[in-house]
This record gives C-alpha cells, structure tokens and sequence, in this order.
C-alpha cells in the first residue's frame, strides 16, 4: 500500500458530496471491497442526511451465496439499513455464464434501485480492478478504448451507477476494515485461475518486482481514457462536418474516411454503425477495419444489421433489410427507433417495405431515397396489403419520425 495513497474515507466522502441525489444504494456482496464500501457510505451518509439502502444479488452459482447474502442482511441491519436480497433464476441456462451473470446482477439492480428510488447505485471496483482490467484486455490485445478506465459513473438499464472507489487499494480497503474488526468473506473462485481476473491479479504480485503494480497499472489506464476522450472529440468534429442524417440513413463524406488518421475514420465508423443499428455494443475491430478498408477501396459492405454503399462522394450507411425483415409491430413504434403515427385500423402492423411492398410504389422513385434503403423502411401492413410507405410517399394520412433519442448523431 503507497504511504501517498488517499485514504478510504477522504476518496468516498469526495466522490459522494458531487453526487446529486438522496437516497443511494449500495451493492455488497460481502467481500472486502463492497462491505468497505458499504460501511463508508453509511458513515458519510449519517453526517449528511442522505438514505442508504442496499442489496446483494445471489447469482445461485454457489451454495455458499445465500448464507453470504443473509451475513450481508445481518450486517445492514446492524447498521440501520435496508437490505434486500435479489435472485437470479438463470444460472442453468447454458452460454457464457459470467456474461450472463454480470448483465443479470445490472438489471436486478436496476429494477430494485428504480423500486427504492434510488439516485445512484454504488459499486465496490478499486484501483485494483482498473489494474487487473488493464492485464486482460493487454491480453486480448485491446487498443486505447479497451485499455481506458473504468468510467466512475455511467448508465445502465435506465438506472444511474457510480464507482466512489477507483482511487483506493483493495490492500487499503482491508486494513480499513481490519482496523474496525470488521470480517468479510472470501469468494472461493477468486482463486480458481480458470478465470482470467484470478490470473491477472496473480501476474500483478509478479510485475510489482518490477515496479508494474496495481497503482502504476491504473494510472495507465486513466492515462488512455484520457486519449481516448481526446480521440472521440476529434471524431465528433469530423462527424458534425462531414456527417448528416436522411430518411434514417446517415451519409458521411467519402474524404472522412480517406483523407483523416485510420483511428478517427474507425472510431467514426463504429458509432455510425451503432447509431444506425441501435447496436449497444461496438462491432468488433478485425470486421470494422475490414468494411473501412471497403469503403476506402470505393466499395461497400454489411455489418452489424447496417448496408454500406458507396458513391463518389458519399459512404451511406442504412439498415439492412436482411435485418429487420422480420420485426413487426403493433403499436406504431419500429426497430427501436421509429414512430409511425397515422389512421390505426385492427390488424394494421408495421413491417419493413420489402421488394413486395415496393412493387405496390409505383412512384417511389420521386423520393430521392435509394432502393435498399426503402426495403428496409418501415411500412404499414394490413395482412398482404400495403396501407402505407410514409418514407417513400406511399399515403401521406402516415408519417414516420426517428424517436427523440434516436433523431441526432453524436449531440
């Protein structure tokens, strides 16, 4: 532990008294970290008026976890807290279970902060996270963007987190604890190397001789976030000059992709792809850089439900019709981001315009949109009636409008 580390206490009470809100949820688990973070919470919170709830999620992929939950409830009400304890019911469902299971714990969370109201739900990642973090993304050969820190607050389903100790050791946190008499519990898997964390934080006692340790290894980390920010905001500017919206399709300047460093044309490739799909996550690097080296070459390409097309002045970037041929609707709104508002009748649905509903346009040509991106526009159906193609002029009673946080690229 570095005699210059900042303490425990002065990390939290700084983070918490810039966070706006009253009420604060607190996930433990009941290892060192999340009951640390537990017990310096409610000892801010009791000087500031501010309610603490908390919860622990029992992921049932140990036996041990519901005994841990029931310590962790013993804990909070020695405190005068509210403890809840979530399940979740997936553990059997096959696939990547630590996948599963982290994505479970952020919408079990989420649904009980929104019950409780919470303004923020806290998080036990420390400086040892960010370190071990960086070792096995290095390990996958991450650029700036997977090496970058952990962001300390960020959103997710819809509910607000936030990470108060990223500045702390777990070493530090410990001896926080050990001080009060305070016991935690030791999670078994920890040190099962079949997982990749385990490995990293074994190959940290390693790289400590070398002066490699987790302090260093987070400053590293904040260091690409740094360059990270800096990168999307030149990418943002190449976007705001270079990029606009039609119809739903999104049509850049060849020269963005030819003309500025390979790192900014990718970076801007990923979010329009992402905007254009409604995609959470970001395409992955070797397919991204093969479609930007298409596009270079004056060609096109598919990826991530998006159809790139090419023209010399333009790379437009639509959705694929392959990719919502089957969506439908019932209630007007439409691959997640359209809003078709018209004269509703029974049986009316919204579906893409398709090559058969395109045949019913005889004029769609006076649109001005090309012929892949009109097959993959919303349309309304009445069984195998075309009611109404408000993108290619088809019955002006319809309109289609993007949703309101679908409507603008990169605010």
């Amino acid at each position: 532990m570095s005699q210059s580390e900042i303490s425990p206490e002065h990390a939290v009470s700084e983070f918490l008294a810039s966070l706006p809100g009253l009420t604060l949820g607190v996930a433990v688990s009941g290892g060192s970290d999340s009951l640390a973070l537990l017990h310096l919470v409610h000892e801010w919170a009791r000087l500031n008026h501010t309610k603490v709830v908390a919860a622990t999620v029992d992921h049932g992929l140990r036996p041990e976890a519901a005994g841990e939950a029931r310590q962790v409830a013993g804990v909070c009400d020695g405190l005068g807290v509210s403890h809840t304890t979530l399940t979740w019911q997936g553990a059997g469902s096959g696939g990547n279970i630590q996948s599963m299971a982290r994505d479970a714990r952020y919408r079990l969370l989420a649904d009980w902060a929104k019950n409780e109201q919470v303004d923020f739900v806290l998080l036990g990642h420390t400086q040892d996270d960010l370190a071990e973090n960086l070792l096995i993304r290095l390990a996958r050969r991450a650029g700036v963007d997977g090496l970058a820190s952990m962001d300390d607050r960020f959103e997710r389903q819809h509910q607000r987190f936030a990470r108060p100790m990223l500045d702390v050791s777990r070493a530090h946190l410990q001896s926080y604890l050990q001080d009060r008499d305070i016991q935690w519990v030791d999670d078994p898997s920890n040190e099962d190397e079949v997982f990749d964390r385990v490995r990293a934080r074994r190959a940290l006692v390693t790289l400590a001789d070398v002066g490699i340790d987790s302090s260093a290894l987070a400053q590293v980390s904040r260091n690409m976030s740094d360059a990270k920010v800096a990168l999307h905001d030149q990418m943002a500017d190449l976007a705001w000059t270079h990029a606009r919206i039609e119809s739903g399709d999104l049509l850049i300047r060849r020269e963005a992709f030819t003309d500025v460093p390979v790192e900014i044309s990718r970076r801007l490739l990923l979010v329009a792809l992402q905007w254009v799909s409604g995609n959470g996550y970001a395409a992955r690097r070797e397919p991204l850089v093969a479609l930007l080296r298409s596009i270079q070459q004056n060609q096109g390409g598919t990826l991530q439900g998006c159809l790139v097309t090419v023209d010399d002045q333009n790379c437009r970037i639509g959705r694929e019709y392959a990719a919502v041929k089957s969506l439908s609707a019932v209630d007007g709104i439409w691959d997640g981001r359209w809003n078709l508002e018209g004269p509703y009748q029974p049986g009316f649905e919204v579906r893409a315009l398709g090559e058969e509903g395109l045949r019913q346009v005889p004029d769609w040509r006076e649109s001005g949109l090309v012929r892949s991106s009109l097959i993959a526009s919303p349309a309304v159906w009445g069984g195998d009636m075309l009611v109404a193609a408000p993108l290619a002029g088809y019955n002006k009673a319809w309109s289609a409008k993007l949703l309101p946080e679908r409507a603008v690229f990169l605010p």
